[in-house]
């Protein structure tokens, strides 16, 4: 008998609009491979009940024929379903306190979870990500909050124009509307004050790569770290935008040490370095922040600098931090709070540690959107079914009846494999401990 796949809708938030399998590749799984797939009705996904219903997918409010289940978001614990194998972004591996209960949930109901982050090849490196998308919104919104940004102080540039990422109808149109606002910014300039406009970006993977494709499209200039403090002092050609992009060398370093740097060791012994970050802020008009991190990690913006530099009558050339990552207090320690893509900037008060809606206030404007990749829906859920189609296969045709050692995964995915039959895995049994500190009684939230 074929196996069931299920497809949850989402709603998390009314901006999730993804969906991990779109109809053309549902199709193909149920023509190809003997599956059946099942989809729960939406309102909101970007992929309506008729698409799916036109490619021959059965569209229900109810899931239960199905074994598996897949999602992109978390699940609430009050919809899971008992001894179901369960696939979706758990966020729960590094004991995630909001996500305990959901995860003692699945504990309780003997359900098995594959978490598709922890999906990774035999050097560790994630196969599954949503990187590139959100550095596309991230960037989107990140423009468009410099002009808002700009605007509110009196200062009128084509930035302005510049909408939210979501308004756009995808994203190659706004590509192509970056692309005209940058002819618009050869043609007539920006305003002397702004010459050049310096736009860092903290990482190169594929967050930072998605973020630089969008700048691309306004036809900017890249300078190395080495020549930022000279070149960003100079008014150089008309309307000149440049772009510099940070690698770990440039943003930490080892005290007491004049040696070459090791990124290796750096790796190994992060809480032994420094962060040498702030050297470069007075160069930067607009920051981008598209790294990973940990507590063990150095920030890359700090309280303590922003309190220095954003004081009555001081005037700091940063003006926007696009923290793409978004780690409430992470590297941007100024990221107090996540944003939506409805209201998705405040500026930083340094002297009350606190945040105000919008453009206006001393400190600087912080773009911390936590679910960048919905802002490009169709874009995303084209990605992530591409991907999922295999994985799909694999999760379809596996025993989950079977005992761990016997459960016929790929590696990549039975590394995945977070609970298996109401039981933590031993890659995971660290998770008890958080599991531990919270009391039962939240599983009722």
């Amino acid at each position: 008998m074929a196996a069931t796949i299920g497809i949850r809708r989402e709603d998390k938030n009314e901006w999730e609009r993804r969906a991990p399998v779109i109809p053309a590749d549902a199709a193909e799984l149920q023509a190809m491979h003997g599956l059946r797939i099942m989809v729960q009705s939406s309102s909101i996904r970007v992929y309506r009940d008729e698409e799916y219903r036109s490619a021959g997918v059965t569209v229900s409010e109810d899931l239960s024929p199905a074994s598996v289940i897949l999602a992109i978001k978390e699940i609430p614990s009050a919809l899971l379903m008992p001894g179901r194998t369960y696939a979706f972004f758990a966020h729960v591996a590094k004991g995630q306190a909001h996500n305990m209960p959901m995860l003692r949930r699945l504990l309780e109901l003997g359900c098995s979870l594959v978490d598709f982050e922890k999906i990774t090849d035999d050097n560790n490196r994630r196969l599954i990500f949503f990187g590139r998308h959100a550095g596309y919104a991230g960037m989107v919104e990140t423009l468009r909050c410099l002009g808002q940004r700009l605007a509110a102080s009196g200062v009128r540039t084509p930035f302005a124009q510049v909408r939210h990422a979501y308004a756009y109808r995808d994203f190659d149109a706004a590509k192509g509307h970056l692309s005209e606002l940058g002819k618009q910014i050869l043609r007539v300039g920006l305003p002397q004050g702004l010459r050049p406009l310096v736009i860092g970006f903290a990482g190169y993977g594929n967050v930072s790569r998605g973020a630089q494709e969008v700048l691309d499209a306004l036809r900017v200039r890249e300078i190395a770290v080495r020549e930022l403090a000279v070149e960003a002092g100079m008014a150089t050609e008309w309307g000149d935008i440049f772009k510099v992009v940070f690698r770990e060398e440039d943003t930490v370093r080892l005290p007491d040490s004049t040696g070459p740097f090791d990124l290796q060791d750096f790796y190994r012994n992060p809480e032994l370095y420094h962060s040498g970050f702030e050297a470069h802020l007075p160069f930067l008009d607009v920051l981008v922040n598209a790294i990973y991190w940990e507590e063990r990690y150095p920030r890359l913006v700090t309280r303590d600098w922003a309190r220095r530099n954003y004081v009555p009558g001081a005037q700091p050339r940063l003006k926007v931090i696009g923290d793409i990552s978004c780690d409430i207090r992470g590297s941007i320690e100024l990221t107090v709070k996540t944003t939506k893509p409805d209201n998705p900037y405040f500026v930083y008060d340094p002297e009350t540690d606190t945040a105000s809606d919008g453009v206006f206030g001393t400190g600087p404007a912080v773009v911390a959107i936590d679910n960048l990749p919905c802002e490009f829906p169709r874009e995303s859920s084209q990605y992530f079914s591409s991907v999922l189609r295999s994985i799909v296969r694999d999760l379809a045709a596996a025993d989950w009846h079977a005992d761990f050692d016997h459960l016929n995964l790929p590696s990549h995915l039975k590394r995945a494999v977070i609970v298996h039959r109401g039981e933590l895995m031993p890659s995971y049994g660290y998770l008890q401990r958080y599991l531990d500190l919270r009391p039962h009684s939240a599983d009722a939230s």
